[in-house]
Order: structure tokens, then C-alpha cells, then sequence
């Protein structure tokens, strides 16, 4: 999609449910090893009572809607902001959606309304801004 293509409104969604190969695997890739998510026993200690996944492995599933859905490849993030709101657990399905609320035409800027949800709660919300190619650009 280019820039010229974009409204205000639009909204992209997409939806996975978090496993323990995804929790292992984001640990691995990250270097995030921190015992609440990893350590059934430890977690039980914790106000989470089980183990939690990542905050930044649910907030990725933001960065795919955005490279692949809306606005979609091609577009570079230039910010985001993020606010956990609740955890994830093994078993939950997280739809990442983000929605159009502006554009500033003259530097190709797209900004859009971001959430993860599980269920009807939402457990991440936050911004985005992003740069979109112009069908004029080269």
C-alpha cells in the first residue's frame, strides 16, 4: 500500500496464539532469560501466580501488522509507544491491531492507534509512527 492509498480509519489485524516454543524461542532470540517467563516454579512466587510471555514478544505481533497487513511492506516504523496493560499466558491468542489516525503528507508519516488484545481486554495499547512509500518516489 503507498501513501497515497492511506485513510484515516483503516485498521489491519493479526491474531496468534502464544505457545511455549514461542516463549523459549523469543527468549533465545532476544537474550530475555528472566525466570517469569521461563520458570514455572519461580513465576508461581510472582504476582502472576504462572508464567508470563514476553511484553515485546506479544508487542512483535504490532510490527506484523504493520509490515504485512497495514500499511504494510515497504514501510519503515520511525516510533512506537507501548503500555502493558495485562499479561499473556501460554494458550492466550493475541490480535494485534492497528488503526489509522493521521498523516503528515510531507514527510510520508502514517501515525496509527496500536492494541493487543486477549479477548475483549486489552494488554498492550500504544502509538505508532511510520514512514510509507509514495507512489511518486522512486
Amino acid at each position: 500500500m503507498y501513501f497515497e492509498d492511506i485513510a484515516v480509519g483503516q485498521s489491519g489485524t493479526f491474531a496468534k496464539t502464544v505457545t511455549e516454543a514461542d516463549i523459549v524461542l523469543f527468549a533465545g532470540v532476544s537474550g530475555d532469560t528472566n525466570p517469569v517467563h521461563l520458570d514455572a516454579e519461580y513465576a508461581a512466587g510472582t504476582m502472576f501466580k504462572s508464567r508470563i510471555a514476553h511484553g515485546m514478544l506479544s508487542a512483535s505481533f504490532i510490527s506484523t501488522v504493520i509490515g504485512t497487513k497495514l500499511p504494510g511492506p515497504g514501510v519503515i516504523y520511525v516510533g512506537q509507544t507501548l503500555k502493558f496493560k495485562a499479561p499473556v499466558r501460554i494458550g492466550d491468542t493475541v490480535v494485534a491491531r492497528a488503526e489509522v489516525t493521521g498523516t503528515i503528507p510531507e514527510k510520508k508519516f502514517v501515525t496509527l492507534k496500536t492494541q493487543c488484545l486477549v479477548g475483549d481486554k486489552v494488554v498492550i495499547d500504544g502509538e505508532a509512527t511510520v514512514m510509507v512509500p509514495s507512489r511518486g518516489a522512486k
